[in-house]
């Protein structure tokens, strides 16, 4: 259980007690932390529905959204869409996500991806629990086929760099496996959660290995962010 603390300790602001850190351990848990975070999320928006109105509950959720991860994927967002942006080559990309400044390009980026996420929360109407339970946790189970098919970028640094020391097996996936049996609980929107989910990932990691040829720390913080974006989009659409 160690495995699941250090998840949580990672990718929240959550300072649980946690064991060894384990990169490939860490990175097999984080469908599973997402599912924590979409847990809590679901629960801040029912509170905030019993008190204001769903314009409000859905900022709100947004807020926690960014809070709880402290904002670390919206900085992976902001570094990639810069150094993507700016970079010409491979190496003056990668330079450009190791600046700690944000250009405008990431101010964009950022401040679209919270304007689309409050106003796909905003639109859910059926199985809103389900949905906000399970799409934080799908969106962070993109690293996995991330660290999977995309070589790490960065030579000996990066905090991402541990992640990539030993290849994932298949029982890495198991918390993937459990998504896909929990979106049976959301209706009609089960098939653009996991349509979505697949087609998103493909389409970020054929652009990444096309234009970069490896992943990044950063570029899947980015990646997070994007296919969350991409699901919220993809179940309203298809409950409409």
């Amino acid at each position: 259980m160690t495995g699941i603390f250090s998840t949580i300790r990672f990718f929240t602001i959550l300072r649980v007690p946690s064991g060894e850190f384990h990169p490939r351990r860490l990175a097999a848990w984080a469908p599973a932390a997402g599912l924590l975070i979409g847990l809590m999320l679901a629960c801040v928006d029912a509170l905030a529905l019993r008190f204001w109105s769903v314009t409000l509950a859905s900022a709100l959720d947004v807020v926690f959204l960014a809070v709880i991860s402290g904002a670390l994927h919206l900085d992976g967002l902001a570094d990639t869409a810069d150094g993507l942006y700016a970079g010409r080559t491979r190496e003056k990309a990668l330079a450009i996500m190791k600046d700690s400044r944000t250009g405008a390009m990431g101010v964009v980026a950022v401040a679209c991806c919270l304007l689309v996420k409050w106003a796909g929360i905003h639109e859910i109407d059926s199985h809103r629990f389900w949905l906000l339970l399970l799409i934080p946790a799908y969106s962070r189970a993109t690293i996995l086929f991330g660290m999977r098919f995309l070589p790490y970028g960065r030579s000996g640094e990066g905090t991402a760099r541990a992640f990539f020391d030993e290849p994932l097996s298949a029982g890495d996936f198991r918390w993937v496996a459990v998504l896909v049996l929990l979106s049976l609980f959301a209706g009609r929107a089960l098939v653009m959660l996991n349509l979505g989910f697949v087609v998103a990932t493909a389409v970020v990691l054929w652009f990444y290995k096309k234009r970069m040829g490896c992943i990044t720390g950063d570029m899947m913080g980015a990646m997070i962010e994007t296919v969350e974006v991409v699901l919220l989009i993809g179940v309203v659409a298809g409950s409409n």
